[in-house]
């Protein structure tokens, strides 16, 4: 296949990029800075530009670019940065891909568990209702903001990605340094549920989902084992033969970061892959023990 890939030198986007290349397909990567080789595409979604020209003959699309929500505090310009970079972004894309003669077979959009907002210990699976709180809608506006390219005929996926635990970078090796000096635990009460999912579970389900037809629609990227926060802090710590039991205050969270404390960090989100389930993934790392042992 010829794969487009957005924000291919983001932690998922980088290591999508090296999947699809080992698996034998030719990878194009859309990027925001003046092309440097011929499998680099130029676009401003901004300004409207795009080279079209060199995404004739392209058969899928994954579009992960975003601009990071766990980076900075949530002012007014930065909230607005996240959600235009999705939102205009998304339809920008989709919009120019439905004029193209030929167009790509599936277009698979990043979206995330902040779909169903915080929920407490609610089941949630892709039939759930969304919830409130401003994730809840930029995800929504998120995946409508694709219906150009669904209207046209091409497949949408959104994949609703829950905390992505990589080796390196994202929010494990923010997590790792206090837990191994001993100063890990629960944020807040500890109860808020968390959804997550290893970095090698979510490339291979994103390459899953551009090839194969009966990935569409709405999809939880997320290991069937949802955790509280609690539970995370104690098998992180049984992992690293470390204490796990400072619990930091949710006061002192939401002074530090704000808003960006209570949407991140203290919401609660218990999300089954439901879909994925139905569908016949098979998971390399359901368990969260197993997954922090491989990654740790």
């Amino acid at each position: 296949m010829k794969v487009l890939v957005s924000g291919s030198t983001g932690l998922v986007g980088s290591a999508l990029v090296q999947d699809l290349a080992r698996a034998g397909h030719r990878v194009l990567r859309l990027v925001r800075t003046p092309p440097q080789s011929v499998d680099e595409v130029h676009w401003d979604a901004t300004a409207g530009r795009l080279d079209v020209a060199k995404l004739s003959d392209v058969d899928a699309v994954v579009h992960l670019a975003g601009e990071s929500i766990a980076e900075g505090r949530w002012s007014p310009a930065k909230k607005a940065r996240i959600r235009d970079s999705r939102v205009v972004g998304t339809s920008f894309l989709a919009e120019s891909l439905a004029k193209l003669p030929q167009r790509p077979k599936s277009l698979v959009c990043a979206s995330a568990v902040g779909y169903y907002g915080d929920r407490g210990s609610e089941v949630l699976r892709e039939d759930s209702a969304p919830g409130t709180g401003f994730l809840a809608d930029v995800c929504r506006a998120w995946e409508a903001a694709a219906d150009p390219a669904r209207a046209a005929g091409i497949r949408v996926v959104h994949l609703r990605i829950g905390v992505v635990l990589a080796r390196k970078g994202g929010a494990l090796a923010k997590m790792l340094p206090p837990f191994r000096w001993g100063l890990g635990g629960p944020l807040g009460p500890g109860t808020q549920y968390m959804s997550w999912i290893t970095l090698d579970d979510l490339v291979a389900i994103l390459r899953r989902a551009s090839e194969d037809a009966t990935y569409t629609g709405p999809i939880n990227a997320v290991a069937p084992e949802a955790v509280t926060n609690a539970q995370f802090a104690r098998v992180m710590g049984k992992v690293l033969r470390r204490p796990a039991f400072l619990p930091a205050p949710a006061a002192a969270i939401r002074l530090l970061l704000g808003e960006m404390a209570d949407a991140l960090l203290l919401a609660s989100a218990r999300v089954e892959p439901a879909r994925l389930i139905t569908l016949g993934y098979r998971f390399a790392f359901p368990s969260l023990e197993g997954a922090l042992r491989h990654l740790v």
